[in-house]
């Protein structure tokens, strides 16, 4: 039997804001487009077509700039509850936590984390120091503006370094050239991205080893997944860049695999799945997130991104994560819902009281 409720998908509107999205000169670009935005668009019949087999009203409203007409969709539909897929509004990242904002605004429960949390992980450098002051380990980084003058003394860190914007998700801005082993490349890298981005960057300390992640549904650990970089060409380095998201054909797409469950041991496993677990706690998140690891080659993990919305369409590592736990990909969907039903069923008991 369907559960009696309206049940909203929000979603943000695939625009292409920058000129170059994979974080290297526009003549080594196989496409210029941003497709994790484009690639989540085409799947909202999926998911509206497995939410209604579980619900008896389900829509889905494209999230732009024009709030009056947001607001308007909203209220006039009156949903028991949000699911809450807005990543950035206009290719705007940061206004991923007004959008949650706006939702409590206007007295609705929603899914996923609250506007603090998803501001919090978003700014990687902020995320760090919250990460550092309740001792979770986490590359040491310095940031560094656009057209700031620094010197060697300024990069405190130990080579090889890895160059990431500090406001940015889907892997943009990140490609093979990302690692740098001097302090000359580690300037040209900056001088390129600072003048095709404008934004801030974060530079860490890169952790040679192996890449993991454990996506946490409620505060349950998932299988953990591990990114398989093998026949990678040599010299290239292992990391998930933007072409091995996103960019079909592309050396890195062929050549960066997940693997779910990784092939640990049951030490490992433990050691992961609890710096995970602090992370989510210490970050505020509720419902689901997906933490990234780097393991060491010493056996040491290092959290490196906390994702608060991480990508929950079917082909997914979060999906695949929770099918590798036995849950169908209907289920997922069904259980990140009812975190925000329950939420509203808990508003009116107290209320009523």
């Amino acid at each position: 039997m369907k559960t009696q409720a309206k049940i909203l998908i929000c979603y943000n509107s695939p625009v292409s804001i920058f000129s170059i999205y994979n974080g290297k000169p526009a003549d080594e670009s196989l496409d210029s487009k941003d497709l994790s935005e484009h690639s989540f668009a085409s799947n909202m019949l999926e998911i509206e077509n497995h939410l209604k087999a579980f619900f008896t009203d389900v829509k889905s409203l494209p999230i732009d700039k024009n709030v009056n007409r947001t607001i308007e969709e909203i209220t006039s539909y009156n949903p028991d509850a949000i699911l809450n897929f807005v990543e950035s509004v206009e290719g705007i990242t940061y206004y991923e936590y007004c959008i949650a904002g706006l939702y409590e605004l206007l007295g609705y429960q929603y899914t996923g984390n609250v506007p603090q949390t998803l501001g919090n992980c978003l700014d990687k450098k902020r995320a760090k120091e919250i990460l550092y002051s309740n001792g979770i380990n986490t590359p040491r980084a310095v940031t560094l503006a656009p057209k700031e003058k620094f010197t060697k003394k300024d990069v405190n860190l130990t080579y090889p370094l890895i160059l990431k914007l500090v406001d940015e998700d889907a892997s943009i801005g990140i490609s093979e050239n990302s690692v740098v082993n001097s302090y000359q490349e580690l300037k040209k890298h900056f001088t390129f991205l600072t003048e095709t981005y404008n934004k801030s960057l974060i530079v860490e300390e890169y952790i040679v080893g192996r890449e993991l992640n454990c996506a946490v549904l409620g505060d349950k650990p998932l299988p953990i997944s591990e990114i398989d970089f093998t026949g990678l060409p040599e010299g290239l380095p292992k990391i998930v860049t933007y072409d091995g998201k996103w960019i079909e054909g592309s050396t890195y797409y062929n050549f960066t695999k997940p693997v779910c469950p990784a092939k640990i041991d049951s030490d490992t496993k433990k050691k992961v799945e609890e710096i995970a677990k602090q992370a989510y706690k210490v970050l505020g998140c509720r419902d689901y997130a997906r933490v990234d690891v780097r393991l060491s080659n010493d056996g040491t993990p290092y959290v490196i991104e906390i994702n608060p919305n991480p990508d929950v369409s079917s082909d997914s590592g979060f999906a695949r994560a929770a099918a590798a736990s036995g849950k169908s990909y209907g289920e997922l969907l069904f259980t990140i819902t009812s975190f925000a039903l329950q939420r509203k069923y808990n508003d009116t008991k107290n209320k009523a009281v």
